[in-house]
């Protein structure tokens, strides 16, 4: 008899977009993004960090202050980073994500096609940068899917072994 107590689809993507939120180098926000095809196969990944080639020692990564003493105008989001690590048409496609996407991140979900979204976390809905978010993948026909648990995925590192 075969094994009953399997993850579902929903919680191994969103289980592939916690795993990938554990390589961010935030110190207060850890976000990743799955982009799965309408077959089930996952297409691309990211979490939220700093664009390639630029070191992480040398970008501040404070919440507060100036804005170019922030994180804010040199973080790549999760979103943005696994639909730029895609090599595939996108068209049709969900992204699983921890935190419900910005409005930044809202246009490039819309522009590269994906025409589902999964999240869990809405922490921010009522900041006017979610509110926009929202108002534009509504507009676009973007599914907007939350899910109702809480994943946790605990790794040791000697289990990682």
């Amino acid at each position: 008899m075969k094994r009953s107590d399997v993850l579902s689809w929903n919680e191994y993507f969103m289980g592939l977009a916690h795993l990938s939120a554990l390589r961010s180098k935030d110190p207060s926000t850890q976000v990743g993004a799955c982009i799965v095809s309408q077959t089930n196969r996952v297409v691309g990944i990211g979490y939220n960090g700093l664009p390639r080639g630029c070191e992480d020692d040398t970008y501040p990564w404070g919440r507060d202050g100036d804005f170019l003493d922030t994180k804010y105008p040199f973080v790549v989001h999760a979103e943005l980073n696994a639909i730029l690590n895609s090599h595939s048409d996108l068209r049709g496609c969900s992204i699983y994500v921890s935190l419900f996407p910005c409005n930044e991140c809202a246009k490039a979900i819309i522009q590269s096609g994906i025409s589902k979204i999964v999240y869990e976390s809405d922490k921010y809905k009522d900041q006017d940068n979610v509110i926009a978010s929202k108002k534009m993948l509504v507009s676009a026909g973007v599914e907007l899917v939350q899910l109702e648990y809480a994943l946790t995925i605990q790794v040791s590192k000697k289990d990682a072994k």
